[in-house]
């Protein structure tokens, strides 16, 4: 791809240019676990957001003949994908969840978590009156997408968003001002709860990190962009999950859920806390290794989370 413009001189259209990208990702061998789903989907993308236009662009436009500097900019935002391997994301800085846009670097992790869903469903598995919810904490918030998403999902709620890393949370204060949430959107630096303040959320999401050391050596070239720190959780990809199931009962409401992500990791935990019947969620649109917990079942496996925590750090 070192002659993008005799490239383009046989690319005339958006339809040429998405289906070469579509062949050439495919070609590449690219992975495309941190955005859009299909190489087509994400050649659609790129194509769409090199000529600033909407994600929802009619395709009755799509054999409209672009100018050569719109071919070259198309076939510049190919390039980069295919040659660096960088996240189609991270090369538009942006992203999208729950319907919402964000903005998004090498900062924070791409937002990709099905709890979106949820969101979207205002949780209804679990929480019958919506108005009723009043505290809700993100921790491990990244670029903030979760929080801001409860806030629009919750609009009478108050939203505590928390990361340890200083780097997201000046990418969540991008998104909180992009949506106009300074008053309702509270962001901490915080290393778990250490710095939360003690109050009874009626909600705890947390996503945090859950890869395995050794999985992390066997991902893709494209997670490489990611911040590890967001990612790797030590031997077991449980250093972080445990910690947060036994300290969560100190900030929920009597009535109060936890909602943790593990991811494909959902085996490790069920394989240290056999004991545990976790509820794991099922999705509608895709996804797996979310599970809830109420107030007092949380409080009921105390014993088994702090021996599972002391296995993993014996």
């Amino acid at each position: 791809m070192t002659d993008n413009r005799r490239i383009a001189n046989d690319l005339m259209t958006l339809r040429d240019l998405i289906r070469w990208g579509t062949s050439q990702f495919n070609a590449a061998g690219l992975n495309f676990a941190q955005g859009m789903p299909t190489a087509l989907d994400e050649a659609v993308y790129l194509c769409l957001s090199a000529l600033h236009l909407p994600p929802d662009f009619s395709v009755e436009y799509f054999d409209c003949v672009l100018t050569m500097e719109e071919r070259l900019k198309v076939l510049d935002l190919y390039e980069q994908r295919i040659v660096q391997r960088k996240p189609a994301a991270y090369i538009t800085n942006e992203a999208w969840f729950a319907g919402l846009g964000f903005y998004v670097d090498e900062r924070v992790l791409i937002p990709r978590s099905p709890i979106a869903e949820l969101i979207e469903q205002q949780f209804s598995f679990w929480i019958d009156e919506p108005e009723q919810v009043e505290q809700i904490l993100d921790m491990c918030t990244g670029s903030g997408c979760i929080a801001i998403a409860c806030a629009y999902a919750f609009e009478q709620a108050q939203v505590d968003a928390s990361d340890i890393s200083a780097d997201a949370l000046a990418v969540a204060e991008i998104n909180r001002q992009d949506h106009g949430l300074e008053d309702r959107l509270q962001l901490i630096e915080s290393d778990l709860f250490d710095a939360i303040p003690v109050k009874a959320y009626d909600l705890i999401i947390c996503n945090p990190p859950y890869v395995s050391e050794e999985e992390m050596t066997q991902l893709p070239a494209e997670f490489a962009y990611e911040p590890a720190s967001a990612l790797t959780a030590g031997k077991t990809g449980m250093d972080f999950v445990l910690p947060v199931l036994i300290e969560a009962p100190e900030y929920l409401s009597d009535d109060g859920l936890l909602l943790v992500e593990v991811g494909y990791s959902q085996p490790e935990l069920e394989k240290l806390l056999p004991e545990v019947p976790f509820f794991w969620i099922d999705f509608e649109h895709g996804g797996q290794g979310v599970f809830a917990f109420s107030t007092s079942q949380l409080q009921d496996y105390q014993e088994a989370f702090k021996q599972a925590l002391e296995d993993i750090r014996s």
